[in-house]
């Protein structure tokens, strides 16, 4: 019943900032997935009769490796599993799940905001026991592994039944297959004010939330609609699809502009959100008003004891280095701590499991807090929600409001998608060959005050991470940052990040992109962007 199967090593199978992600087609090589989750096993200790978390966002493949991964923890010993009905799970959930049910460990199968379909996207995550991404440590030891791997165990069994909730045996091993929604839908009840959300919606305010045919649909109809009162139909593109109906599942002013265009128009609704493949990620979309992922960060923490999971304030924040300063200057006020690390989640759990921080964020549409040790893309939805509520004033105000009291952090992300990894590669070595010589120049007319290649000590266990972006620090405040992503599946994805502080209340209706026009053009100077990347110009502006 339970078979050793013999394989060889394939060299590519290096786990990024969240997992191993690769074209569909890749991992349906044989013993592709196989290798990549038996590697896994093989770096984790005490697993044995423990219970393991599996789900994922439902993107093509999913069922497929599911069955793979169900059969392979029965042959190595986990005495249960948790799979989400359809294999679904977003990605908070299946962290509430691991936490909710003391589970080992998790897998998750997503490639978050990556395209889905027979040629797009797949990836596997490992989530420890805390319910985060497995530290760089495990991840180290897994890829590791994949390089000598030379066998697999997997039991010789039918598949098992994903669409009927209930409890099956799998070789020995238990499988429940549990409702996807009720366990995360209840965990927000408790962090949220629901009746006063509920008494806003049954007051004319309007809300849609675009689920992008992705994970968040089921979520985001049981909270919306059902619990909270919303109009049927306020939940847009609900059901999860595998290739995410041929749109790109990321909630952002390019691939969301829709819902953007709909909610700025006359007669559109109060408020607009959307969430990504595994629902990690959000956009949230004011009468008048898009909010930045940054100061969404910024004001879901100055604003936290509105909403009862947090009546008694927050330990501390956290951001991701690219992230703007916009959360620093409330950690500042509030007195609490303030904590910049690199980009991925992972680096958000230790501080958190320390009870160093509560409420964390990133640039890239994730925000979330300590109720689990993932983004929250529904949370942050919810949360701005339960502000207006509390406030009783629109998006716009909020924000307005808060860039008075605080000032405002100009902030964007052009993104050259696809450049030649070789090329990448040079730009990076080039900036870095520049660094100790570009404190005290002028770049465009901008005086350098400090430039360094962002090294993270984490403060809880001493780990160090080294070359996670370049930054140049101008005078006055503002910094550009070049790093390269570690999210995509072909080529190399050039970010880069441009921030200006603006404390002139008269000086916060400028348009964002005339704003940074300077700092753009010194980082195209400094880095020479269009010879290296062969682009004139950004594929996404966000």
């Amino acid at each position: 019943m339970i078979s050793t199967v013999s394989t060889k090593p394939y060299a590519d199978q290096k786990p990024g900032t969240s997992g191993l992600r690769k074209k569909v087609p890749v991992f349906q090589q044989e013993n592709y997935a196989e290798n990549f989750i038996q590697a896994i096993f093989d770096s984790l200790e005490g697993f044995e009769g423990q219970t393991l978390v599996i789900g994922g966002d439902g993107r093509f493949y999913n069922r497929e490796v599911i069955q793979k991964a169900l059969k392979m923890a029965a042959a190595n010993g986990f005495g249960k599993v948790l799979v989400g009905k359809g294999g679904i799970l977003s990605t908070p959930a299946a962290s509430h799940v691991i936490r909710k049910y003391k589970a080992f460990g998790g897998i998750v199968l997503s490639a978050s905001h990556n395209p889905g379909g027979p040629t797009e996207d797949f990836g596997i995550k490992y989530n420890i026991s805390n319910g985060g991404p497995a530290p760089e440590k495990i991840t180290d030891a897994i890829f590791a592994r994949t390089k000598v791997i030379d066998s697999y165990k997997i039991a010789d069994v039918a598949d098992i039944d994903l669409d009927t909730v209930g409890s099956f045996d799998l070789a020995g091993m238990t499988v429940e297959v549990i409702d996807p929604v009720a366990d995360y839908a209840d965990l927000m009840e408790t962090l949220f004010d629901f009746p006063a959300i509920r008494s806003l919606i049954a007051g004319g305010f309007r809300v849609v939330i675009d689920s992008m045919s992705a994970v968040t649909g089921p979520y985001a109809v049981e909270i919306l609609e059902k619990r909270l009162g919303a109009p049927s139909g306020s939940v847009r593109n609900e059901v999860p699809l595998p290739d995410f109906g041929h749109h790109h599942p990321d909630p952002n002013l390019v691939h969301a502009k829709e819902l953007y265009d709909d909610v700025m128009s006359a007669d559109g609704p109060d408020f607009g959100a959307a969430s990504d493949g595994d629902g990690d990620r959000n956009m949230v979309v004011g009468k008048g008003m898009f909010v930045t992922p940054s100061d969404s960060l910024a004001m879901i923490a100055a604003n936290a004891t509105c909403a009862p999971g947090y009546k008694n304030g927050i330990a501390g924040i956290a951001r991701s280095m690219p992230t703007s300063a916009a959360a620093d200057r409330v950690a500042e006020k509030l007195g609490i701590g303030m904590y910049e690390t690199p980009t991925g989640w992972k680096f958000f759990g230790n501080l958190m499991d320390a009870g160093k921080v509560t409420v964390c964020g990133e640039e890239s549409f994730g925000t979330g807090s300590d109720h689990v040790r993932e983004k929250d893309g529904l949370w942050a939805v919810l949360f701005w929600l339960n502000i207006v509520a509390a406030r009783k004033q629109s998006v716009k105000q909020i924000v307005e409001a808060h860039w008075a009291e605080y000032g405002r952090n100009y902030y964007s992300r052009h993104d050259y998608e696809g450049v030649d990894t070789d090329n990448a590669n040079a730009l990076v070595a080039a900036l870095r060959a520049k660094l100790d010589s570009l404190p005290g120049t002028e770049i465009n007319g901008l005086t350098v005050s400090a430039a360094d290649d962002f090294a993270y000590h984490d403060p809880i266990d001493h780990s160090v991470s080294k070359n996670q972006g370049i930054r140049i620090l101008f005078e006055g405040g503002s910094r550009i940052v070049f790093r390269l992503s570690g999210t995509g599946t072909s080529g190399a994805t050039l970010r880069l990040y441009v921030e200006r502080y603006e404390p002139d209340a008269s000086r916060h209706a400028i348009e964002t992109q005339a704003a940074l026009a300077d700092l753009i053009a010194a980082a195209e100077e400094v880095a020479e962007i269009k010879r290296y990347t062969g682009m004139s110009e950004p594929t996404v502006i966000t």
